[in-house]
């Protein structure tokens, strides 16, 4: 399976009513605003971009770690396991804090 479709409806559930795209990227799935990528799903955990600023507060969270692609870590971006996206009220705030940040950046 490429990527999860209860993740997938769940995430478009918490994104309705925003001006998002859905798109399968890195072997996973991404959702973009504006052309700028929020949160998605890769490899059965969560990924979520944060202010890089922010990065290393975020991976003393629970659940949390790198998202490293080709081996090397990206700053600004968290993947976020399982049981930290496992209830609803845990999920909307991820996707949140993705879904803010995008929205700083200038649209593509």
């Amino acid at each position: 399976m490429a990527y999860d479709l209860k993740f997938a409806e769940r995430v478009r559930t918490e994104l309705q009513g925003l001006p998002f795209v859905e798109k399968k990227m890195f072997g996973g799935l991404g959702y973009l605003v504006h052309g700028n990528m929020a949160c998605g799903w890769y490899k059965g955990d969560m990924v979520v971009r944060i202010d890089p600023a922010q990065h290393e507060t975020f991976l003393k969270k629970n659940y949390t770690k790198p998202f490293a692609l080709r081996g090397k870590p990206m700053k600004g971006w968290l993947l976020v396991e399982p049981d930290g996206y496992k209830t609803t009220k845990q999920l909307s705030a991820w996707i949140k804090l993705g879904v803010e940040y995008a929205l700083t950046l200038p649209p593509k």
